[in-house]
């Protein structure tokens, strides 16, 4: 009776380990990431080898439109006095020598005071001068006295010149300054008038306001070219150079692309953003640019011999990249790769490519339809 049982037992544990073993040999489940493609769906696919290509590295850095400095004018009184009148206005277009405001001033008045006195010293010097040159002639007075009145009309026209060159500097033209020394009238209103040709973009000042050269009460811009500028972290600057080709994106026009060099690469390093400033000119003829609006400098650098692979060729899965990587003749492996940005329909391999593979650069996305439906399937 002890040996049936013994064989029962023995035969009871051997069931039980086979029965353990049973799942270590059965079929592994197949590999997601290959898709074996039909007839029909590979004459939809087009295979072609990894390109290298030259490639420009882009550095993309934030920035605005602004002002061409060189074409901004900054317009102040000439002489201290009060506003009487204002006749530009904001966003008004005006013409080189128009008149912008005017002014009252007692200096003025002073001065042209000053320079008729001048004038009028001057005459009567020059009448000495005559005089005493008949007089020396006829043996009347001597060389000394002749000298000395001679001198004091030479002196009386350096003072006359320097109270008229003295009036033009406080704004009195030319014109103005002859028909003061023709009829003696003085005037104490005095024109601000525009020294550029544009628009005014800033005014400050208003009637009755007591004036100093030193204020700045108008600024008037050429806008028919304007700056994009932007900032350069430090630890890129080595990329910029002046004479570089860069893109402009403005969102204010659709993220539309403007074509420009680089004119300006600051040589100091701002110590609180650690950047650099950098500056390219733009034709804004068509008056679409505006100052202060924001925009994104695309800085193109030299390029170099990269791995590429067409746009066409990347499918997203899991929020990454990934491209389809020939492994026999309808067999294809998804690959997950590192790329750069898009440029001109390409994209740079980081990573992910060793660069002797064939890729499928046209139809990815139905080969991965495909995956994804047989992936299901077996699921």
């Amino acid at each position: 009776m002890k040996l049936p049982l013994l064989v029962w037992l023995t035969a009871s544990v051997l069931a039980g380990c086979n029965a353990d073993q049973a799942p270590q040999v059965a079929a592994q489940p197949a590999n997601p990431a290959l898709v074996t493609a039909g007839d029909s769906l590979l004459a939809q696919l087009q295979v072609e080898p990894v390109r290298r290509e030259a490639i420009a590295d882009t550095l993309r850095v934030a920035g605005r439109i602004d002002f061409d400095e060189q074409r901004l004018a900054r317009i102040g009184a000439t002489v201290t006095g009060r506003v009487t009148q204002v006749d530009a206005q904001l966003g008004q277009l005006v013409r080189l020598g128009d008149v912008l405001a005017r002014l009252n001033s007692s200096e003025l008045s002073q001065q042209q005071l000053a320079y008729l006195k001048a004038r009028s010293q001057l005459e009567l010097n020059r009448r000495n001068a005559e005089r005493a040159q008949a007089l020396y002639a006829a043996d009347v007075i001597g060389a000394a006295e002749l000298q000395r009145r001679e001198s004091e009309y030479q002196i009386s026209q350096a003072e006359t010149q320097a109270a008229a060159d003295q009036l033009q500097l406080l704004g009195l033209n030319r014109v103005a300054l002859e028909r003061l020394a023709a009829r003696g009238a003085v005037t104490t209103v005095t024109p601000v008038t525009a020294t550029l040709a544009g628009v005014v973009v800033e005014r400050k000042l208003a009637q009755g306001q007591v004036v100093q050269p030193a204020d700045a009460l108008f600024v008037v811009a050429d806008l028919s070219r304007l700056w994009a500028v932007a900032q350069v972290p430090e630890q890129q600057v080595a990329q910029v150079k002046v004479g570089q080709s860069v893109r402009i994106e403005v969102p204010a026009l659709g993220n539309e692309q403007l074509v420009g060099r680089l004119i300006f690469v600051g040589q100091t390093i701002d110590p609180e953003t650690r950047t650099v400033l950098v500056r390219t000119e733009l034709d804004n003829s068509a008056g679409r640019l505006k100052p202060a609006m924001l925009a994104a400098m695309l800085i193109e650098g030299k390029p170099e011999e990269r791995m590429v692979v067409p746009a066409s060729a990347v499918v997203r899965e899991n929020d990454e990249d990934h491209v389809f990587v020939a492994d026999g003749t309808q067999r294809f492996r998804l690959q997950k790769v590192k790329l750069g940005p898009q440029h001109a329909g390409r994209r740079v391999v980081l990573s992910g490519l060793k660069g002797d593979e064939q890729l499928v650069v046209d139809g990815a996305f139905h080969l991965n339809n495909e995956r994804n439906r047989k992936e299901m399937e077996g699921a």
